[in-house]
């Protein structure tokens, strides 16, 4: 579910957003999951743009800037500001 780089921070609780380019969900909100060693549950799941990712998005995806974000998401397919992505928000269990 996370890249290699970034398994430890999400194990460590400090990555708690994920920016998914998916053609339906692949996550549920209440649905625990492990990854990287631990366990992470979903709190909240929104459809939305990828010009509504927040800055506080980005920091909380362990992505240094809004392209690096884009640029990791569109593993699926390429990422326009007005693409749908799901904005995933978790915690570690």
């Amino acid at each position: 579910m996370f890249g290699r780089d970034l398994r430890e921070a999400v194990a460590a609780g400090e990555i708690t957003v994920s920016i998914r380019l998916w053609s339906r969900p692949k996550v549920k909100v209440g649905g625990r999951y492990p990854t990287a060693g631990v366990v992470i549950e979903v709190d909240s799941m929104e459809l939305l743009p990828f010009s509504a990712v927040t800055a506080e998005d980005v920091r909380r995806s362990g992505e240094p800037d809004r392209e690096a974000l884009r640029s990791r998401a569109a593993h699926a397919g390429p990422i326009e500001d007005d693409t749908l992505i799901y904005r995933i928000e978790f915690h570690v269990v």
